[in-house]
């Protein structure tokens, strides 16, 4: 499984409950961006409201060697997913607070582009600086038993 990009801001801002992959429906100047590693899911949010998954504000960058007729950077993409997987997703965000974040974009071991997505509760300022706070601690801990 090759990484293509990692949305860390995801974790910070959201505090993750259930996980699933979907397909991405992509045109080929996408998929050859995609392998040069032009992504970008840090804004990118899944819309649920038609009945299927959209994914918005997701910027994959231009193929360089692509004619005229090249792909727009932020059109909205629709996901690939089972009937159940969205009935489970549509649920989730009618409750209140819950959303669908997009965690990574990789290429699966059948060099299939997949996108990881997730339930996630946005979080609050003070549990963000708590959770800091900790990361901090446990990277002071770290130092000092490494430095003995």
């Amino acid at each position: 499984m090759k990484i293509i990009h990692h949305n860390k801001k995801a974790r910070h801002n959201y505090e993750i409950s259930t996980k699933f992959e979907a397909g991405i429906s992509l045109v080929g100047s996408e998929v050859k961006a995609l392998r040069e590693g032009r992504c970008n899911l840090g804004e990118g949010w899944v819309d649920l409201d038609t009945g299927e998954a959209i994914l918005k504000d997701v910027h994959i960058g231009h193929y360089a060697h692509a004619n005229i007729q090249n792909h727009e950077e932020t059109r909205e993409r629709r996901l690939l997913l089972q009937k159940p997987e969205l009935k489970k997703l549509v649920q989730a965000v009618t409750q209140k607070g819950l959303a669908v974040v997009p965690l990574k974009i990789y290429f699966n071991k059948d060099s299939r582009i997949k996108l990881e997505i997730a339930i996630g509760k946005g979080k609050k300022l003070h549990d963000k600086r708590e959770a800091d706070k900790k990361k901090d601690a446990k990277r002071q801990i770290e130092r000092t038993l490494k430095g003995r």
